[in-house]
């Protein structure tokens, strides 16, 4: 890092934490904290080791997501969620096989905990729960504040897991075009934003796999902000798209986060993190043509060789981009890796059953699903707009 950025940064990390005490301070005696949550995000480990990230806000009071929201219920939401009240120095229990473990929120008012369970899990259940209970914090806090924490642990004979770009591969955003994009983001929530045709049949097919066991895992890495991550968990739960965990992006103003948090270079992280957690187990990649994906991607196979059985790249209809895509597809097929730029989810899946990767009986579930979701809604359910605030 150069010279100027590191003292830049410095002043600016110095300047945020003093403002951000003097703002605690002034909303402490005005009572400005009250209620107070726990957001827990939805994680992963291995039989003996649990990873858990979350964050202790003030509540805002973000309403659930509903068709009939207005564009000003859902601009009033996305507000709520970027002016957000942190809780430092917070201190939190969590509770997990009968044991209790402690931590601390940093000045985000985030809490990061690895635990090693007092015995190896059993993997009856793709999913386990911990419980987290708020004991102490330099605001008043209520009794008995508690939430709950998902992880996912492959069970031993999952056949490979998958790996998902979110934005403009599974939910249409136009990430390429900063006005189109920021209007879905703030213009829509959670049951108005649109998902891509037949992808929640897809991945269920991935999911599935060949043993019929349903029992594949998804993780889900994305460049957005962890502001979004309530948005992005009740996206892919009302569109009955298979869960996993939900790996975003820190931003602040400290020079790891400001200067190197790139793009490229979080996804590229995360990613590696999972193969480095499941040595043993094989990965399909999804992403889009829109961003970086691509070259990322061929970083993961190049530094993992052996471990990626297909990549997917939805078309995001750049010629430029597209074309990338294709040189890189071309490059990877020297390794037997097939990077295939594909228009629809169908076209994914066709590939997918002729590699083996899922049934060739669900393409016709996966067609009849892409053809309801293009057909268009009724007039009452459309999607507001700042021409049509409904």
């Amino acid at each position: 890092m150069a010279q100027w950025q590191k003292h830049f940064t410095r002043l600016a990390s110095n300047l945020e934490d003093k403002a951000d005490n003097i703002i605690l301070n002034i909303r402490q005696r005005l009572g400005l904290f009250s209620p107070l949550q726990i957001i827990t995000y939805r994680s992963y480990g291995t039989r003996n080791r649990l990873y858990l990230k979350g964050r202790v806000l003030a509540d805002k009071g973000i309403t659930p997501p509903a068709d009939t929201d207005t564009f000003f219920t859902n601009i009033l939401n996305m507000y709520r969620r970027f002016e957000s009240d942190e809780i430092p120095n917070a201190r939190l229990k969590i509770k997990f096989q009968d044991q209790e473990h402690l931590t601390t929120t940093d000045k985000e008012g985030y809490f990061v905990i690895n635990l090693e369970p007092t015995t190896p899990l059993e993997l009856n259940d793709i999913w386990h729960y911990m419980v987290v209970e708020l004991v102490d914090a330099p605001v008043e806090i209520p009794d008995g504040l508690q939430a709950q924490a998902e992880i996912l642990v492959p069970p031993l004979d999952a056949e490979y897991g998958i790996i998902s770009d979110i934005d403009d591969t599974i939910i249409k955003t136009q990430s390429t075009d900063m006005v189109a994009m920021w209007g879905n983001v703030v213009f829509n929530n959670a049951r108005t934003r649109l998902p891509f045709a037949g992808v929640s049949a897809f991945y269920k097919s991935l999911q599935l796999g060949r043993n019929g066991k349903r029992n594949n895992p998804f993780f889900y890495v994305s460049s957005s902000p962890w502001n979004m991550y309530d948005l992005l968990h009740d996206f892919l739960d009302i569109n009955e798209i298979p869960h996993g965990p939900i790996l975003l992006r820190d931003f602040g103003l400290e020079k790891e986060k400001l200067f190197r948090s790139d793009h490229m270079g979080h996804k590229y992280k995360e990613i590696q993190n999972i193969l480095l957690t499941y040595p043993e187990l094989n990965f399909v990649l999804i992403g889009d043509s829109g961003q970086e994906d691509a070259n990322i991607y061929r970083e993961v196979v190049k530094n993992f060789p052996t471990r990626i059985l297909a990549i997917y790249i939805r078309d995001v209809q750049l010629p430029d981009r597209a074309k990338m895509v294709v040189e890189v597809s071309e490059e990877l097929k020297q390794g037997k890796v097939d990077m295939v730029l594909v228009q629809t989810s169908v076209e994914a899946a066709e590939h997918a059953a002729a590699a083996g990767l899922i049934y060739r009986e669900e393409i016709p579930a996966i067609v009849e699903e892409k053809i309801k979701d293009e057909s268009p809604e009724p007039e009452e359910n459309s999607t507001p707009t700042a021409e049509n605030p409904s």
